[in-house]
């Protein structure tokens, strides 16, 4: 009987290891090597690991790591950022790196929704008038929420995420625009009744709601900051289920501060989680949530056995089922 090949991983558990549940999945087709044990004697277990499981960034994808491991064959990221791992360094080093595409997109779409329902209807704030003590002799409803049916939503970013939400996005009867650097086919768009706009600053001035949903890149890190804010409308609610750093996030509190947009609703900030005396989480006209626009039983599940179908070929020397290339 041949022994499972070795891959390392972070840790298990919590606050931001492989999912206990997980543990069982690698174990079935692995022997895991966990960080802590690798550090104390890297010797014993460099020549053995031939992939990496990374979670949450962790363990971190140096070329020192990658160079101190000779028969490391993949890298499999779970996730579909993959903006923390030197891609090219690690192509370089004859290493695969493998994601997790397609699998999360229903899910984060499904939270891209949540996130501009609950900022229209000013849902946080309906939670905390209904749980006041000062509602016991009824409601003060003299505050209004914005309606989404019939509005204009702008996609920055029109991937499989981004097309997934505008398909949910039509039942809601939205005009929905989108910027990309390609435009999609046009089959895609009449999927969706989507309309191109060439220029990021044509869809800025026309949406009531701006979603996020393109990858973090060289190009987009800050691609919306003070000049992209006083273009929108000041009706406007920016959402984000990207990654962070595509906000400049100085002009995201100056925007709203001065109610030169209306709100915000981000899955994603940075850092992760925002220092507890971030202005952020002070303005009443925002919602933040902890980046878990993947996070249900289901979806994590799928992107576990995606992360376990891309170490298995690239161990074998197959081609991954879901592979990075830069």
């Amino acid at each position: 009987m041949t022994s499972k090949p070795v891959v390392l991983a972070s840790y298990p558990g919590s606050p931001r290891g492989v999912y206990e549940g997980h543990v069982a999945m690698i174990e079935k087709h692995f022997n895991i090597v966990w960080w802590k044990d690798f550090e104390a004697d890297r010797s014993q277990f460099a020549h053995s690991i031939k992939g990496i499981v990374c979670v949450a960034g962790k363990p971190s994808i140096s070329e020192e790591l990658i160079r101190s491991l000779p028969n490391l064959k993949v890298v499999s990221n779970f996730g579909v950022g993959v903006d923390h791992i030197d891609v090219p360094m690690v192509n370089r080093c004859s290493v695969k790196v493998g994601n997790t595409p397609d699998v999360l997109a229903d899910s984060v779409a499904d939270m891209a929704m949540l996130l501009m329902l609950a900022a229209a209807r000013k849902i946080v704030q309906g939670v905390e008038v209904a749980r006041s003590p000062d509602s016991a002799n009824g409601f003060d409803l003299h505050w209004m929420g914005t309606d989404v049916h019939d509005a204009t939503l702008g996609i920055v970013g029109m991937g499989d995420i981004g097309h997934k939400v505008a398909k949910r996005a039509k039942g809601f009867n939205m005009k929905i625009l989108y910027h990309n650097r390609k435009q999609r086919a046009a089959e895609k768009e009449q999927e969706v009744g989507a309309v191109y706009c060439g220029k990021l600053s044509e869809l800025l001035k026309q949406a009531d709601y701006v979603l996020i949903a393109c990858p973090l890149t060289a190009e987009t890190k800050a691609l919306i900051s003070r000049k992209e804010f006083s273009l929108m409308k000041s009706n406007a609610t920016i959402l984000n289920v990207a990654r962070g750093p595509i906000i400049d996030q100085d002009a995201l509190v100056e925007a709203l501060q001065s109610k030169t947009i209306a709100g915000a609703a981000l899955d994603v900030t940075y850092p992760e989680p925002l220092p507890l005396d971030h202005p952020l989480l002070k303005l009443p006209n925002v919602i933040i949530t902890p980046h878990h626009g993947s996070q249900t039983v289901k979806t994590r599940q799928q992107m576990m056995q995606l992360v376990i179908d891309n170490l298995l070929a690239g161990i074998h020397g197959n081609p991954l089922p879901a592979e990075v290339k830069q």
